[in-house]
């Protein structure tokens, strides 16, 4: 019986000592902390690592997490300086980095971060309209992190970023900011299509007046490049008679040619005969029956076939002429419709008559 109860006393006090054996060896795990107090005052941090304590002395608190930990909190109101409702969705990322104020300083950190974050939202938000709040993310969080980070410095964490998830206006006025988009858009869209028939219309008034300039260009050159083609041609024209010397005889030879094309008109019932036409035939006839001064160009071209041929056509061109004065004569006869002031001349009456235009 004695023996029993030794035996039963031994396994008691055996299992005690294991107990007390592990309530003394505590492992902590990499980034974590856990606060040990010693008769209910704070002792000490426990390590990542083994660490051993007094059991039924040192009291181990529940650990504490050192890494950055991420925490989003429901959508809250916010009313704006336009005195709109307006419900933002905020994600905070903090770390602890002082377990024993985390654990002393506040009872808790968590709540406290969340209800410090609210009320710093509202009051940024609230000095800002809804389209500065819309448009300035950027600025709130700068604004809340700093603020956040300065007032949990003392509770040991460290604010890292806080983030604006969502900003969700009232839907009457997601219908009203729909309506002024569409309305901008449509506003922008003529705009765009006003500038675009404008500028067409540049491009092709530029486009005209270009053609125009350039076609009046082309006219004027052309007309520039006549007038110079006339004004050779007239030049040449007059530098080879002045170089040739032509003497009246010339020129009445000219004029007795053009008579019978003169004479060939199909409307030419009555022909009046000027009377300078017996002075050109006496002319004629006095240079083919008299020997004339030969000129410059008469004197480099000494060949007997043009001679002959010169006097071939003023003997044609003589008889062609008295043929026209004969008819001329009958026509006259027959009708008697001489205008009054125009005579026929004789050759024989006027035997020194010149030609016009020549010196007398």
């Amino acid at each position: 019986m004695e023996a029993s109860a030794f035996l039963i006393a031994g396994l008691l006090i055996a299992v005690f000592a294991v107990f007390t054996v592990i309530r003394a060896v505590r492992i902590v795990p990499q980034a974590r902390a856990r606060n040990v107090e010693r008769l209910g005052r704070y002792h000490r941090t426990l390590k990542p690592g083994l660490n051993v304590v007094i059991p039924y002395i040192d009291r181990v608190y529940p650990v504490i997490d050192l890494r950055e930990q991420v925490v989003s909190f429901k959508p809250q109101p916010v009313i704006t300086e336009d005195n709109l409702v307006v419900e933002i969705d905020t994600v905070l990322y903090f770390q602890v980095t002082d377990p024993r104020a985390a654990s002393y300083e506040i009872a808790n950190f968590l709540q406290a971060v969340e209800q410090l974050t609210v009320t710093t939202l509202r009051n940024v938000v609230g000095s800002m309209d809804l389209e500065k709040t819309l448009t300035s993310r950027d600025t709130i969080n700068n604004q809340l992190r700093g603020v956040l980070d300065e007032a949990t410095g003392k509770w040991g964490l460290r604010v890292n970023r806080v983030e604006i998830k969502a900003i969700d206006p009232p839907q009457s006025i997601k219908d009203a900011m729909e309506k002024q988009m569409r309305a901008e858009r449509d506003k922008r869209a003529a705009i765009l299509g006003a500038e675009g028939q404008r500028q067409s219309q540049i491009l092709t008034a530029e486009g005209d007046k270009q053609s125009a300039v350039l076609r009046a260009e082309g006219n004027r050159t052309a007309e520039i490049l006549k007038a110079e083609g006339q004004s050779r041609a007239i030049d040449e024209v007059f530098q080879a008679v002045h170089r040739n010397d032509p003497d009246p005889k010339l020129l009445a030879y000219q004029y007795l040619q053009m008579l019978p094309q003169i004479a060939q008109g199909p409307g030419n019932t009555v022909w009046v005969i000027p009377g300078e036409v017996t002075s050109a035939l006496q002319n004629v006839t006095r240079a083919f029956t008299e020997v004339l001064p030969q000129s410059a160009a008469t004197r480099e071209s000494s060949s007997d076939d043009l001679a002959v041929q010169a006097a071939n056509d003023a003997a044609k061109a003589a008889e062609a002429a008295a043929e026209a004065l004969a008819a001329a004569e009958e026509a006259d006869t027959a009708t008697g419709s001489l205008s009054p002031g125009l005579t026929i001349a004789d050759p024989r009456d006027q035997p020194d008559a010149p030609l016009p235009g020549t010196p007398r």
